[in-house]
């Protein structure tokens, strides 16, 4: 099966800065994903037309089932994660990633009704501080909703703001994670334009990677200021 892990960055270019939600759809649907993670997802807000994208999104995706979580509250309407899946989910959980007062961040967690079996997805977006980070990890798992289904086989993945890599050797490897978006600098995703750091990655637990790899394309250089994430595995 296939995942895609992709931050939008609300459909607007990270170089010419327009609003153009269908080049969003066009890099992502090339692909044809079983699972897509999403952040940066806009929901009524001006900058973006009052567009509901999350209900656009499922739709030009032909999702089968679909999970949005609001992180950051604006005047009007805000933005978050978005989950999208060609099967139905079973489980939808939203935890709060907020540490203190820094900006509001979350975690989705679902449990997919896949051909393969359940699958336990995290779909996530992290502080730009390693403190918050780890913090926010460690959070994830000793919440009640994550240990709720940590016995499927589970795969974390999105925005990760891990600049220097850490949080496989800091947190996951003592989970049992496998890193599925190693080696980084095979895996360099932002700035879109010129990929310097590997901030978009996947971590996968009792699953079986065959190929992961970062979008590169001329379309999705100017979709984002990200380049989407994919991965291919089976349970």
């Amino acid at each position: 099966m296939r995942l895609l892990s992709y931050n939008i960055h609300k459909g607007i270019g990270g170089s010419d800065r327009l609003y153009r939600l269908e080049r969003i759809v066009r890099v992502i649907e090339q692909h044809k994903p079983d699972l897509i993670c999403l952040q940066e997802v806009d929901r009524n807000v001006k900058r973006s037309r009052l567009d509901d994208q999350p209900a656009l999104l499922a739709k030009a995706l032909n999702a089968a089932d679909s999970s949005f979580q609001m992180n950051v509250h604006l005047k009007l309407g805000g933005y978050g994660n978005l989950v999208l899946s060609r099967w139905p989910l079973l489980v939808k959980h939203h935890v709060s990633l907020r540490m203190a007062t820094k900006k509001p961040r979350g975690a989705q967690m679902v449990v997919v009704d896949t051909p393969q079996g359940k699958l336990h997805v995290v779909n996530w977006h992290l502080g730009l501080s390693e403190v918050e980070r780890v913090w926010q990890a460690r959070h994830l798992f000793a919440h009640s909703l994550f240990k709720e289904n940590e016995a499927l086989p589970t795969i974390v993945a999105g925005d990760s703001n891990d600049w220097r890599n850490m949080l496989h050797r800091t947190i996951f490897a003592g989970h049992g994670f496998e890193h599925f978006s190693a080696p980084p600098a095979q895996h360099r995703s932002f700035p879109a334009y010129f990929p310097m750091g590997a901030l978009d990655k996947a971590f996968g637990r009792a699953l079986k990677l065959e190929r992961s790899r970062v979008e590169r394309s001329k379309p999705a250089r100017w979709a984002s200021d990200h380049l989407p994430l994919i991965v291919d595995f089976t349970i």
